[in-house]
């Protein structure tokens, strides 16, 4: 999140990629909510911005000194603590948040706001593909990135994910070369 209370309409502009005008025509139509200062100057949450960009499938282009957010979902806790140490030892800025299961992860995605979630494809209650299906199939939720895990490749199970929303399926044990790869991170932020 941004750590401004407020964002000027020219910032918003920024975030999604448009003109300062089109903001102002989407908070004119109550599309976008906007607060007046006592000047008559639109402001914004940036969870605002972050509610509307997720509603219509947008990517927030966030500023580079804001932090990637990943969620780790896998009911593994010596994989999790695994991945969270070869995430950290690549940026320890990074925020990262977990979850055990399908419905824990439910929760987390709207209180946590994650960018990316590492899923992992076999877990107990509901399954990672149905995760993903869920995921991209929501519109507050559709632009997150999501990349599969599974140990058990066969029998279409990464197709299956593939085709549920997930942008890449890794098979597990994968190195921490492939992971970030497949975060888009290198190696020089070490």
């Amino acid at each position: 999140m941004n750590s401004k209370a407020y964002l000027a309409p020219n910032e918003v502009a920024d975030l999604l990629m448009v003109s300062p005008v089109t903001v102002r025509q989407w908070a004119q139509k109550g599309m976008l909510d906007a607060m007046l200062t006592a000047g008559g100057h639109r402001r914004f949450t940036m969870e605002e911005v972050e509610r509307f960009a997720k509603e219509r499938g947008l990517t927030l282009f966030r500023p580079e000194n804001e932090k990637l957010r990943i969620l780790i979902v896998d009911d593994n806790d010596q994989f999790v603590s695994t991945l969270k140490d070869v995430i950290k030892n690549i940026d320890d800025e990074i925020q990262i948040d977990t979850a055990k299961n399908g419905f824990a992860a439910g929760s987390k995605i709207h209180s946590f706001n994650p960018d990316v979630i590492l899923l992992d494809i076999r877990m107990p209650g509901i399954d990672g593909i149905e995760v993903c299906r869920f995921i991209k199939e929501t519109p507050a939720t559709r632009s997150i990135r999501v990349i599969g895990m599974t140990g058990f490749p066969g029998n279409g199970t990464v197709e299956a994910v593939i085709d549920a929303g997930a942008e890449k399926c890794m098979t597990k044990p994968f190195g921490a070369g492939e992971l970030m790869a497949a975060l888009n991170l290198s190696v020089e932020a070490a």
